[in-house]
């Protein structure tokens, strides 16, 4: 069987091709935006294969196959590929993406067939939160019901911003965001936020119409929420409307594409822009002899892209998919897998609910990340917790450093 993932994945391919009919496989199929999000999805399958090269893509007698499956941002592919999960004997699980619509879509769908999802980007808040334990989706990213908070604490605490501007994508994930953001305003200050909402591919027109008029208005902020196209286009229209010199504060998604390419070294100067993140960085955090070896693994693997810290795209990206991996791999090893894949699905959930093994990770060491879902435990399927969340910047030359004081 020949396996290809793309031109960086050559030593991947060439494991795979060697796999016959004959051989126990395990499949995971990685449901991203490889089209326009590209730097996201690739940094989470690089971030995944180089925890896969520390068991040499095997688990007891099954090989590990990594499928690519790009749905280019569209729900209705999404949604494609959970099907074809589900007729596939030999699909464990879908590593999921950065776009939160299709799994808050098809939440119900994903729960009601057992469809295995781990989520290690899309933020938005119902993911995980199906309201009964018949819950599927475990999570190990930002998560928008503490993305909000930690945005809207550091607007008020550094920036001290009093009367922010909300300006959200109008999908799911703006809304869930919009719930977080205006709770924390409501309780915090005792005041509602001004909204303003917009669509994927947004035009520089129409952006700096939204811009001029936020500018006339009271607000001392903007609070950003959407991904790295729409991003672009409305931070360059920031730096050409007049008066317009708003500190921004984001939601991570600018950080899922070519965003800081597209503006360029002068563009990125201009802005007073920060954005959330989870708080281990290659480039900025303590660099240990287990992140190096992680790195350098990594590097063997992806050379061109991973020239050094500061060549790695969309990074936590590549962090999040390692440390899901690392968990998944552990879960996997405590489970007696089998050729029936449906009862692996199932064992590998009720593993992940009680795993106690201690896994390292780049981020930390997860102790116990996940337990049993239940409405009055809606954090149980989420790995992460506002603690590991921090706020970032871009540098002139486009690279994220990390803020570490920004946690608390």
């Amino acid at each position: 069987m020949k396996f290809c993932l793309s031109i960086i994945g050559v030593m991947v391919c060439l494991l795979a091709s060697t796999v016959s009919a004959n051989d126990k496989v395990i499949r995971i199929y990685h449901d991203s935006d490889y089209t326009s999000h590209s730097s996201s999805a690739d940094a989470m399958k690089m971030g995944f294969l180089t925890a896969l090269d520390e068991i040499d893509y095997k688990i007891g007698d099954y090989k590990i196959e990594f499928i690519k499956k790009d749905h280019r941002g569209n729900v209705v592919r999404s949604h494609r590929t959970m099907k074809q999960y589900l007729k596939d004997p030999k699909a464990l699980f879908i590593l999921g993406g950065l776009h939160s619509p299709p799994y808050i879509k098809y939440r119900q769908y994903i729960n009601d067939n057992g469809i295995l999802l781990l989520v290690p980007w899309a933020a938005g808040g119902p993911i995980t939160r199906h309201p009964n334990s018949n819950n599927w989706v475990f999570r190990l990213s930002v998560d928008d019901t503490k993305a909000g908070l930690r945005i809207s604490d550091y607007a008020v605490n550094s920036k001290k911003c009093n009367a922010p501007h909300l300006l959200l994508e109008d999908t799911g994930w703006g809304k869930s965001n919009l719930k977080t953001i205006t709770n924390y305003f409501e309780s915090t200050l005792s005041i509602t936020p001004e909204v303003t909402w917009f669509n994927w591919n947004t035009k520089e027109n129409a952006a700096k119409s939204i811009l001029r008029e936020i500018a006339k208005s009271d607000s001392d902020c903007v609070i950003f929420v959407g991904n790295a196209i729409e991003g672009a286009v409305f931070m360059t229209a920031m730096t050409e409307v007049e008066q317009f010199d708003l500190p921004i504060l984001s939601h991570w998604g600018i950080t899922g594409g070519n965003f800081p390419q597209k503006l360029g070294s002068s563009t990125l100067s201009k802005l007073d822009l920060s954005f959330i993140q989870s708080c281990f960085s290659f480039v900025s955090s303590e660099e240990t002899q287990f992140s190096q070896s992680v790195f350098a693994r990594g590097q063997k693997l992806f050379p061109e892209a991973l020239k050094d810290y500061r060549s790695l795209k969309s990074p936590t990206g590549f962090t999040h998919a390692y440390d899901l991996a690392k968990v998944a791999i552990q879960a996997m090893r405590e489970i007696p897998l089998s050729d029936d894949m449906v009862q692996n699905r199932k064992l590998l959930k009720e593993k992940l609910e009680a795993l106690n093994t201690p896994v390292k990770g780049l981020i930390k060491t997860y102790q116990k990340p996940y337990s049993a879902f239940t409405q009055s435990n809606s954090d149980a399927h989420e790995a992460l917790g506002l603690s590991n969340l921090c706020m970032a910047k871009f540098t002139p030359d486009g690279v994220i450093e990390v803020m570490q004081n920004t946690s608390r």
